[in-house]
């Protein structure tokens, strides 16, 4: 069984390096495919080990689900009403801004999932995180509004629906 498991996290790095390859070069000729099939081999030999744990979870049709609606509603939702809201403050005449920088704590496992968090607030317009605290669980996040110094209203103001996708998708 153990065998069987490695061959998966082998086949499964392959198929999302080649995807990934694939998508980047924005091509499909011959050259293209074959340096795309044989990078994708090196690189899911050596590293198919420290990227999937369990090679049973990318397959979970559910994790799928989610990842999909998260990405369609981050990229659609939380993004675009990030950017009109610092759209907003970049041209009124006195830039109403209130910067603070807040603790506040995540309860996700697994570093897929804290990096997803992590990265979903820094990409988003008016915050950043400058520091992940792992023993305290903590994100210190730069916001360019603060509307709160609680954390745990600060959590459901930044990040909490980020927190319950990426805990569903990777933990």
């Amino acid at each position: 069984m153990s065998s069987l498991k490695s061959i998966l996290r082998v086949f499964l790095i392959f198929l999302l390096a080649f995807a990934i390859y694939t998508i980047y070069t924005g091509s499909l000729t011959g050259y293209d495919i074959v340096t795309g099939v044989l990078v994708s081999i090196v690189v899911s030999v050596v590293f198919s080990g420290m990227i999937i744990k369990n090679p049973l979870k990318p397959l979970n049709a559910i994790r799928w689900f989610y990842l999909i609606t998260y990405a369609i509603l981050y990229f659609t939702y939380y993004e675009t009403k990030a950017h009109v809201d610092v759209i907003k403050r970049i041209l009124h005449p006195k830039t109403p801004v209130n910067p603070a920088i807040i603790e506040t704590y995540y309860n996700a496992n697994s570093d897929y999932a804290i990096t997803t968090i992590a990265n979903s607030i820094t990409n988003t317009p008016g915050t950043v995180v400058v520091e992940i605290d792992e023993t305290r669980k903590a994100f210190y996040i730069h916001w360019i509004d603060a509307k709160t110094l609680d954390p745990l209203e600060a959590k459901r103001e930044i990040f909490e629906s980020f927190e319950k996708f990426a805990r569903r998708i990777f933990d």
